[in-house]
């Protein structure tokens, strides 16, 4: 999917097929609020700003990271997606062959959920990246890293249900287990997006203030 156009990939997401679905959908968000938390930082990076240039660089070296991260999880969900598809075509008529189908589904589903749990992982990583960022970060454009925020929430909540959604048909105890774990984290991360959203609308609240 690198070369697709965004009217292409949503066409390809509206259309009556497996992939690319929520899962991808996740990764974008997450890929967008990487290239989002990188665009403040770059802003970021001014002369007054002298005292945090390591940080800032630190930040942005480590989103555009991410973005790329983020970027390949599209493609990889999708893919890893198809994987389960096609198992879920496999016959069923008889006793021996549905236990053969539910069996390849179980399976097929274990590194078709990695993709989610990667993008949640990613948007721990970014989070704690737009934490960082906003003390330091040009006040012009706080409003986009509110903005990154909001698409981190929106792909680990994306992720966390896709996750779900699978866990039911996983049948290996320790990759539910694992899966479950990385699910019941996403929780304190969206609490911790909702208190960064709070901060930086107080931030521009206090700009609208009449200066003395």
């Amino acid at each position: 999917m690198a070369d697709e156009t965004i009217s292409g990939f949503l066409d390809e997401l509206a259309a009556r097929t497996p992939a690319p679905g929520g899962g991808a959908g996740a990764a974008l968000e997450a890929a967008q609020a990487a290239a989002l938390v990188a665009m403040v930082a770059r802003y970021s990076d001014r002369p007054r700003a002298a005292g945090h240039a390591e940080l800032i660089a630190s930040v942005l070296g480590e989103a555009d990271q991410l973005r790329a991260d983020c970027f390949r999880l599209i493609t990889a969900d999708a893919e890893a997606f198809g994987a389960v598809a096609v198992a879920y075509q496999l016959a069923k008529n008889t006793a021996d062959r549905k236990a053969v189908r539910s069996a390849a589904i179980a399976a097929a589903l274990i590194p078709a959920t990695r993709p989610q749990a990667e993008v949640i992982a990613a948007c721990t990583r970014l989070l704690g990246l737009a934490e960082a960022l906003r003390p330091v970060a040009n006040r012009s454009v706080i409003g986009d890293l509110a903005a990154a925020v909001a698409s981190i929430r929106a792909a680990a909540a994306t992720g966390r249900i896709n996750i779900e959604a699978n866990l039911p048909g996983i049948s290996d105890r320790t990759a539910r287990a694992r899966y479950m774990e990385v699910a019941a984290g996403v929780e304190g991360l969206l609490a911790r997006a909702d208190a960064l959203t709070a901060g930086v609308r107080a931030d521009l609240a206090l700009l609208l203030q009449p200066r003395r």
